[in-house]
């Protein structure tokens, strides 16, 4: 865009800030944060009998990244756990699993896995017996209500253990081959091995060993667990139920052809450039699925139909607008389900289904008999179903039993916030246990099952509080008072909380609470310490649609006249908050930035998390949108409150940040006067599918949204200078896609960009070297073409 003249009051706040310094520098602020801002502590978890608390920390870079720590429940000085001791550590508690059989029925005993093998802990006493010793992984085991024996499984069969003769039996034969019955489809091989026994005698007496001793071992399994061929797919989710009848598992395979996407890297240890494999592109099909159940006791297998489900073959709006047939091809949806989840009695039998396309959650009741199914509750959304404690990255959300193995819990955003529900799985039963403008996060039960423990922000958005509440509902009360965050690990007494705190100028520590709050950690250096750490004003403007958007700014002692947006990562993540950033390096440069006369805005547009479901799917179809737009209305605010021309504001961000600043540029250049794009996506249609499929859709179903949404299709638009930082490494957001900007600038004949590469750095940067030369040319970007020093040289 054109550049205005300066007017009289710009020169004299030119002459005003060309002095102005900072004591941070570059260097200084991205260096390991280790070094200067000193390593805080993480992961805080209880001994299982609640007397110690253990944390990671690594205090002044002392010690190894994963070093541990430990205090007693009645404070004192942390102290570092030897390997010796860390190593016999035993079991850790992480709540109380309800209906899981993880401990046995009065808490006495807790079963686990260490290592690979199965050990009991005995909580009176604190001893431990190891049940199994091999080479096979073991994993996941639980007791069998009677307490008297353990189930586990190793790799894809499940095994019991009797507690007082030590016997194992197998309980299930699932093999990865081809059944007996399975005709080959290769007849040039059948031929082949005809023609081999019918000219050698050596081959045909050995096939006929290989028969005899076949047919010896289906005589040894007569009374064994009946065999499930695989051929070719994997088994996944293997479970049985607690009366040791049904077993259950999801059989996958993903289909053929699937094609994974390429990077390189070009400075390895060998000295050659190495090909790495990395995600598949949109639009990929799915691995197909089934749900298998089998009856021990009837000795059949059935698979259950998913799709029996009412609304199964529902199609989202966007494709019936299309003219999209209910009967066709196009509109059967893939179905996928986790569980079942069983009662601990082994009455009841719950699933969480979900349609790929991520637009339906069923919370339904199986019969494994039958393979039949009831729905409990079914979740809609024309977006995308997701939310605190609703998974919707393929893996599986928060649900669970009460110790009454009637209730089951789970997540719904039905009410527009993600809210904690009961429903009675006999009776259909269903209660909404919270309520209000707020988002549940990590629901806990008590041991005795009578109280939840939850987080949230009750009052704010921009703070976060452990609760209490009676488990059938009731008024939550609050058990932190701290400001900012309070991730708190309840001691399984119950009667201590270790807080991870934390607050907007300082990183996490541990703090023990038990009616008062003693801080265990001290983690900060002293030059860290020596700086006064702005905490940015939370402010809330009104965009163009009328809403209330929520930001943050930094104001400068001396304002320069110029101001800074930054625009954070990921899309659904809060960086407007009163706690610790995960955007510290940023946080640091925006007090730098303040120093030298900078206003800086950061803002928690359309699309992040922490305010419900209506911000969380604003984008949906269009990014680059709702979202957009909300930076667009920060730009006329910094205008309207402070007086800065757009073309002194500058906008920056990385990966959905580096995506809103190309479009920032590309569609909106008026509002902004430069930008830096960070490992920006480019173009959707190559980013990953399980987060793009959600709030696009796919290329292939709905092409509208791709084109509206990719900076690529409106790289025309740029008119302001751009640096454009990529780790030539990226799993993540590739190469390729920056690459591609590129040549599309080129052809364009666009001068004012520039591409800035980092050869050993993944999304994620991890070298302070390229750190600091990343914001070293963001600064410069920044003073070149809107701060001060812009403005003398026009």
């Amino acid at each position: 865009m054109p550049r205005v003249s300066l007017s009289l009051f710009s020169l004299a706040l030119l002459g005003s800030a060309a002095a102005q310094e900072s004591s941070l520098t570059v260097e200084t602020i991205m260096q390991d944060p280790d070094t200067f801002i000193g390593s805080w502590p993480s992961a805080p978890f209880w001994s299982e009998d609640g007397e110690t608390l253990y944390f990671r920390w690594n205090p002044m870079g002392a010690f190894p990244d994963d070093s541990l720590f430990s205090v007693s429940r009645r404070g004192g000085e942390p102290l570092k756990v030897e390997p010796e001791a860390r190593r016999d550590l035993g079991p850790a508690f992480d709540g109380w699993h309800h209906g899981e059989h993880v401990y046995d029925r009065d808490f006495g005993r807790k079963v686990y896995a260490s290592g690979g093998d199965v050990y009991i802990y005995h909580r009176a006493t604190g001893e431990r017996a190891r049940l199994t010793r091999t080479r096979a992984i073991e994993r996941a085991p639980r007791f069998v209500p009677a307490g008297d024996a353990i189930v586990y499984a190793v790799a894809e069969n499940l095994f019991r253990q009797d507690l007082a003769s030590w016997a194992t039996r197998q309980l299930t034969d699932l093999r990865t081959g081809t059944g007996p019955d399975d005709e080959s489809t290769d007849k040039d091989e059948d031929y082949l091995e005809a023609q081999q026994r019918r000219l050698f005698d050596y081959v045909q007496e050995r096939q006929e060993e290989e028969e005899r001793r076949k047919e010896e071992r289906e005589r040894d399994r007569e009374e064994g667990p009946p065999a499930y061929y695989l051929s070719g797919r994997r088994a996944e989710q293997l479970r049985i139920d607690p009366t040791e009848r049904f077993v259950t598992f999801a059989s996958a395979a993903s289909p053929d052809g699937a094609s994974r996407t390429k990077a390189m890297a070009y400075v390895t240890e060998s000295g050659y450039a190495e090909e790495l494999s990395a995600r598949p592109k949109v639009g990929t099909e799915p691995p197909s699925f089934r749900l298998v159940v089998q009856d021990l006791v009837r000795d059949t297998t059935l698979q259950v139909d998913l799709h029996q489900l009412p609304g199964a073959y529902d199609l989202p709006a966007y494709r019936r607008d299309q003219g999209v047939e209910l009967d066709s091809a196009a509109a059967k949806r893939h179905l996928y389900s986790f569980g079942p989840y069983w009662s601990a009695d082994g009455r009841h039998a719950v699933l969480d289904v979900r349609a790929r396309d991520n637009k339906d959650r069923w919370i339904c009741r199986l019969d494994p008999e039958t393979g039949a199914l009831e729905i409990l509750d079914r979740q809609h959304d024309e977006a995308w179903i997701a939310g605190p404690g609703i998974s919707w990255f393929g893996g599986p959300s928060l649900v669970g039993w009460l110790p009454d193995g009637q209730h089951f819990y789970f997540q719904s955003e039905t009410s527009g916030y993600s809210h904690l529900y009961l429903v009675n799985v006999a009776s259909g039963e269903l209660r909404q246990l919270t309520s209000g403008r707020f988002e549940v996060f990590d629901p806990r039960l008590s041991r005795d099952g009578a109280t939840w423990y939850f987080s949230g922000g009750l009052s704010s958005p921009h703070v976060r509080h452990l609760y209490s509440m009676p488990v059938f509902g009731g008024e939550p009360k609050q058990l932190t008072s701290m400001p900012g965050r309070n991730d708190a690990a309840v001691n399984p007494r119950e009667d201590v909380l270790a807080i991870l705190h934390s607050e907007a100028t300082r990183p996490p520590e541990i703090f023990l609470h038990d009616g008062e709050s003693e801080r265990i950690t001290y983690s900060q250096a002293e030059e860290w310490l020596a700086y006064s750490w702005r905490e940015p004003e939370t402010v809330w403007f009104e965009a163009s649609d009328g809403v209330q958007v929520p930001a943050h700014v930094f104001e400068p002692d001396s304002a320069n006249g110029s101001a800074v947006l930054f625009v954070h990562g990921a899309g659904y993540l809060q960086n407007v908050h009163k706690w610790w950033s995960s955007y510290y390096r940023e946080y640091m440069f925006h007090n730098l930035l303040a120093d030298l006369g900078y206003t800086v805005m950061q803002v928690d547009y359309r699309g992040s998390a922490g305010y419900g479901r209506e911000w969380r799917t604003a984008i949906y179809r269009h990014m680059g949108g709702r979202d957009l737009q909300d930076y667009v209305d920060a730009s006329r605010y910094l205008t309207r409150t402070y007086g800065i021309d757009p073309e002194r504001i500058a906008i920056y961000g990385g990966s959905y940040g580096g995506f809103l600043t190309l479009m920032a540029l590309f569609t909106e250049a008026e509002h902004f006067g430069a930008g830096a794009a960070l490992r920006s996506v480019t173009d959707w249609a190559h980013y990953n599918h399980t987060y793009t499929s959600n709030i696009l859709n796919t290329p292939a179903t709905d092409s509208l949204a791709y084109a509206r949404s990719s900076p690529i299709n409106f790289a025309e638009g740029l008119d302001d200078p751009l640096l454009m930082p990529h780790g030539m490494v990226d799993l993540n957001v590739q190469f390729q896609d920056i690459v591609r900007l590129a040549q599309r600038l080129i052809e364009l004949g666009k001068e004012d960009w520039e591409l800035a590469v980092y050869p050993v750095e993944g999304h994620g940067f991890q070298q302070p070297a390229s750190w600091t030369d990343e914001y070293r040319r963001i600064l410069k970007l920044i003073e070149r073409e809107v701060g001060p020093e812009s403005q003398a040289s026009r």
